[in-house]
């Protein structure tokens, strides 16, 4: 297939200032200060029910928040960005965003979120992964951001599809996770369409 004349414009790198600002939340690099609230949201069941991982103990945790200090910027294709979401209000970690640079050619990326259920329902998880979506989009150049979810996680695709993002395509039995086989939902938005719904 001839790609030429379509070359994507990602910038190469995306360091950005941290914390990055929206009305009621600050997006921040992971402290090792903050193994008490990761462990809480990764150590509960319906947190975990539809991830490819099972409920983490306290030393996966602290194992996890060490790799995850570092991962607060993008360098190359494969890189994850993690940003820990934090409370305006409160002081509270409620959870993380995770920008994933799949591929530098196609300038494509992958959203990703995980947040504690106390906090569902006001409107936060769409608040900081929209943010997201603009790091990758005007900020790293990104021509195309998915997202990917079980096809039962319905809080988890409407939230996307709250973002704008379209459902593409249904994958079946596409993992064998915790026992049973599953069913994997793709949803994705382009960088015009983000932009038009900037305008």
């Amino acid at each position: 297939m001839n790609h030429s004349g379509c070359a994507a414009s990602v910038r190469g790198m995306l360091r950005p200032t941290l914390p990055i600002e929206t009305d009621r939340l600050l997006l921040r690099a992971y402290t090792p200060d903050d193994l008490d609230a990761l462990y809480d949201i990764r150590s509960r069941p319906d947190v975990v029910r539809y991830l490819l991982f099972d409920v983490r103990t306290r030393e996966q945790v602290r194992e996890s928040l060490a790799d995850r200090v570092n991962q607060w910027y993008l360098e190359k294709e494969g890189d994850a960005m993690v940003l820990a979401v934090q409370r305006k209000d409160t002081g509270e970690l409620i959870g993380d965003v995770v920008l994933f640079w799949r591929s530098e050619t196609s300038g494509r990326g992958e959203l990703g979120f995980v947040f504690h259920p106390d906090h569902s329902g006001k409107g936060f998880a769409s608040e900081a992964a929209r943010e997201v979506l603009r790091l990758g989009f005007e900020e790293l150049g990104l021509h195309r951001i998915e997202g990917r979810c079980d096809l039962r996680n319905t809080a988890s695709s409407r939230l996307m599809e709250r973002l704008g993002m379209r459902r593409e395509a249904v994958f079946k039995e596409y993992e064998f996770v915790k026992g049973e086989w599953c069913d994997e939902l793709i949803l994705a938005m382009l960088d015009r369409e983000w932009k038009g719904k900037q305008a």
